[in-house]
């Protein structure tokens, strides 16, 4: 689609960008990895800020008038609506993308993603409002997960079809390092603020401030992406249909298989993903004595080697092939089901061991499990394909993760939860059998 089919908004600050930004009119992949990684960490953080406030606030703020526990699950489910509300964002962005420009597309999600996330800051609780805080947190969730669906940029896939030959593995893995990144900076931020205030005064207000936080990153995060958006190598690409937005129903009529797949070939990785990051600090805040400040920690040093197994993950990649490394660590984490719960309830040294070897294997698997099998996707429905695959990847495999473990672990015990765990392994393997052109593909 060239820029004189796009909407007068989008030409306006498309054109403004691209003279802002003219020194640069060639963006090599260096620049592009780093768009990437400020743009999924950016989101990341708003995702990881929801998930730790979901435990340690909204029980108390939103639902007092019921159990921890079951103030918990009420949170928990309201904390999914942003996974059923992905795909619908995806669908009326791509809209906005066909009409306007990615230029104004980008722009609106991420200030939807922004705005919801601030908005939170300013939550009344039951207490001011009664049963509308719960629906003002339901209404924001939402607008969370609509942004997140909306805000597929293209930049991976950019990333990838600009990857050297021999170094596919290694760039497929450069858009995942936003995951531990965004949680490394949301956990430190609670811990600090859990760890130097009251409870009182924790729950009054310093819960609020990375809210707040949020806000400013998605700021510099726009201002990064639609300097990658603009530029006219993205826009040849666009033009070519490398990376053309068509529609989701004309997306699934024609690459309807390869979606299933792509949606079922990472779900260890994603179930794993919530595994060790939500569910653990719920159960530790809710069945132990332990505060959450030192757990929020423990957190931070997890996460610290997800990201050097990510960055693993692309050399073995690149080695052995994406599939045979999906494979292999999908067989990893059905075992690490079988055990690696209970050792929740081992104190600090069956914690740490739980979290350090939940984050390595989720580093290796979700390094490269992003568009798992985008190369099989058509140049004309690629874009889209891969934003669809995306969301309904996260909606089957993490969306309900905290939710259904904490109901299994608080019911049957921890060995219960890696139910969950073990069915997104199987579902990685059955799929990865399904596809075996992603087995033999090493991009």
């Amino acid at each position: 689609m060239s820029s004189e089919t796009r909407g007068p908004s989008s030409a306006t600050l498309e054109g403004d960008a691209r003279r802002l930004n003219a020194r640069h009119s060639d963006v090599n992949v260096g620049e592009i990895a780093i768009g990437v990684v400020i743009g999924r960490t950016s989101e990341f953080f708003d995702f990881f800020v929801y998930a730790i406030a979901s435990v340690l606030v909204f029980p108390k703020l939103v639902f007092p008038y019921v159990d921890a526990l079951t103030g918990t699950l009420y949170s928990f489910g309201i904390f999914a609506l942003a996974f059923i509300a992905r795909p619908l964002g995806t669908v009326l962005f791509m809209a906005i993308d066909r009409t306007y420009g990615r230029g104004v597309k980008l722009t609106i999600t991420l200030f939807l993603l922004g705005s919801s996330t601030v908005a939170i800051a300013f939550l009344p609780g039951y207490d001011q409002v009664g049963w509308a805080s719960a629906l003002l947190l339901a209404l924001f969730r939402i607008g969370q997960g609509l942004a997140l669906g909306g805000e597929w940029d293209g930049l991976a896939s950019l990333l990838a079809l600009n990857a050297p030959e021999r170094r596919r593995g290694w760039y497929a893995m450069i858009p995942q390092l936003g995951a531990p990144l965004g949680l490394i900076v949301a956990a430190a931020l609670f811990a600090f603020f859990v760890a130097n205030l009251s409870a009182q005064d924790f729950l009054d207000w310093g819960w609020r401030y990375p809210f707040f936080v949020a806000f400013a990153i998605n700021v510099v995060a726009l201002f990064a992406r639609l300097r990658m958006v603009v530029t006219p190598q993205y826009a040849k690409l666009f033009e070519s249909q490398e990376l053309q937005p068509t529609t989701v129903t004309d997306t699934l009529k024609a690459e309807g298989r390869h979606v299933v797949i792509g949606t079922f070939a990472p779900l260890a990785s994603f179930a794993l993903f919530h595994m060790v990051t939500v569910f653990p600090l719920s159960w530790v805040f809710l069945f132990t004595d332990q505060g959450p400040a030192r757990f929020l920690v423990i957190e931070t040093i997890g996460a610290a080697v997800g990201v050097a197994a990510i960055f693993a993950s692309g050399t073995i990649a690149d080695r052995v092939g994406r599939g045979t490394l999906l494979g292999v660590t999908a067989l990893a984490i059905a075992v690490f089901s079988g055990f690696a719960p209970q050792l929740l309830d081992g104190g600090d040294v069956g914690e740490m061991i739980f979290m350090i070897l939940g984050f390595l294997l989720l580093g290796l698997s979700f390094g490269q499990s992003s568009g798992a099998v985008a190369s099989n996707f058509s140049k004309a429905y690629r874009y889209t394909g891969s934003a669809l695959t995306s969301d309904l990847a996260w909606l089957f495999g993490a969306g309900f993760a905290p939710l259904v473990a904490l109901i299994l672990a608080s019911r049957f015990g921890l060995i219960a939860a890696g139910a969950y765990l073990l069915s997104g392994a199987v579902c990685t393997l059955v799929a990865l059998g399904m596809n075996r052109q992603i087995v033999a593909y090493d991009r």
